[in-house]
């Protein structure tokens, strides 16, 4: 038997794709990636920073709908646009993880023209 539960509520981002935002099995909250986009899921486009801190909004939106916090993500995997964003990146990420950082992963130039930013992460109920 399954023990994956969808996590839903108010304030995140509908995408009509054939995924789920966010999925708990047992402990862990398994967050699917979160980009610059609006509650009907249309893209949001802006600068560099517009985007990361709306995709990180978004992240924190399905951490809270989930009694979660930014303290409790343990995993990031980070897709930027353009290595030139590397150094705004890190600045915007401090605002949101504090130390102990959780394991990260950093990827760029992969994301084409439609995105600058895209941010997945795994966090675990205490």
């Amino acid at each position: 038997m399954s023990d994956k539960k969808t996590v839903t509520g108010d304030g995140i981002p509908k995408s009509g794709l054939p995924f789920s935002p966010a999925i708990f099995s047992g402990d862990f909250l398994f967050i699917s990636g979160q980009a610059s986009v609006d509650m009907n899921g249309n893209i949001v486009a802006g600068t560099f920073e517009e985007e990361c801190r709306r995709s990180f909004e978004n992240l924190g939106s399905i951490l809270h709908a989930a009694g979660l916090d930014f303290e409790d993500v343990v995993q990031v995997r980070n897709y930027l646009g353009g290595q030139e964003d590397l150094a705004s990146f890190n600045q915007i990420y401090r605002e949101y993880f504090k130390v102990p950082y959780p394991a990260r992963t950093t990827i760029m130039g992969c994301l084409g023209d439609i995105l600058k930013f895209e941010v997945e992460a795994v966090a675990r109920k205490k």
